[in-house]
């Protein structure tokens, strides 16, 4: 039985490392837990930047950070 990716990381900044390219965000992640550890190890600086993991079939955000001075 084939999973279908249903996890995608979002974000208005730049997100660099070794596990993402700034410029893949259109990739998929079938498990939860690696996209949300992917987003977090990704950022450069949490507290002034926004990533989100979102499911994609219900549009729900499954984990969310908030930059500094940004309403949730």
């Amino acid at each position: 039985m084939t999973t279908i990716a249903q996890y995608r990381i979002e974000s208005r900044n730049d997100l660099k490392g070794s596990l993402i390219l700034s410029s893949d965000f259109q990739h998929l992640y079938t498990n939860p837990s690696l996209a949300v550890a992917v987003a977090v190890k990704s950022m450069s600086d949490p507290t002034h930047q926004e990533v989100r993991v979102v499911h994609i079939p219900s549009g729900e955000i499954i984990f969310r950070t908030t930059a500094a001075g940004q309403a949730s």
